[in-house]
């Protein structure tokens, strides 16, 4: 399959550089040096993935990907030149799926890409497991559909959102370690703060209003599951 990739970025030699190796994985890309032409596209012909700078003209970064955000569960992956680790947690906590800092290598951008693809594509519809769903009282995750419903409600997700609920929900009342969950969500290649886990949770508890996601103080999460009478 040949996805479609938005690149929304204003340095021409960075569009060059990335576009060249991207063409050789076989994507198909649109380049947009402004995020209101990224809009337009987004209306017209959506990409599978956005790869998006936050210093552009115009828009920034960080609001053309809460627009995404609000509208879909698309990949974003976010290229900055920032790197202090509050503008990190910021695009995560806009929905960003990963943040890659500048100067980045372009190899690391495409292994990052494929990562995020293989976790978002649903499996093959021609295989299906015994019983793909898993069930934690009013929480439902059809894993080979990737879709979650709470509460009898289908609830639209990111990637990093799927992946911690399907987690938790396939080890009830365990609690992790922000550690842990950063290593099994995010990948153990991942260095940023465990606060990506605090926004992430807090993004799931603003969408799904009464999960029973519980904070262990001083450590980490779990997901409830009440008893059976």
């Amino acid at each position: 399959m040949s996805y479609h990739i938005g690149l929304v970025e204003d340095d021409k030699n960075i569009q060059d550089i990335v576009v060249a190796y991207l063409k050789k994985e076989g994507y198909q890309i649109t380049v947009l040096d402004n995020a209101e032409d990224g809009w337009t596209l987004w209306e017209n012909n959506p990409p599978d993935m956005w790869v998006l700078d936050i210093m552009l003209p115009g828009m920034d970064g960080y609001e053309f990907c809460r627009k995404i955000r609000n509208e879909s569960d698309v990949p974003i992956i976010i290229i900055s030149a920032k790197d202090e680790e509050i503008d990190k947690i910021l695009g995560l906590e806009l929905g960003s799926d990963d943040y890659l800092t500048k100067p980045f290598s372009p190899r690391e951008l495409i292994a990052r890409m494929k990562r995020l693809f293989k976790r978002v594509q649903p499996k093959s519809s021609e295989y299906k497991e015994p019983d793909d769903r898993v069930k934690v009282d009013q929480l439902l995750v059809y894993k080979n559909e990737r879709r979650v419903f709470f509460e009898g409600i289908e609830y639209e997700t990111t990637a990093k959102e799927y992946d911690m609920l399907l987690l938790l929900a396939e080890n009830p009342n365990r609690a992790f370690s922000r550690e842990e969950l950063l290593v099994k969500v995010w990948g153990d290649d991942y260095f940023g703060s465990d606060r990506a886990v605090d926004d992430l949770m807090k993004r799931i508890r603003k969408k799904m209003e009464h999960i029973p996601l519980e904070t262990v103080w001083g450590f980490g999460y779990r997901l409830r599951k009440d008893e059976e009478a």
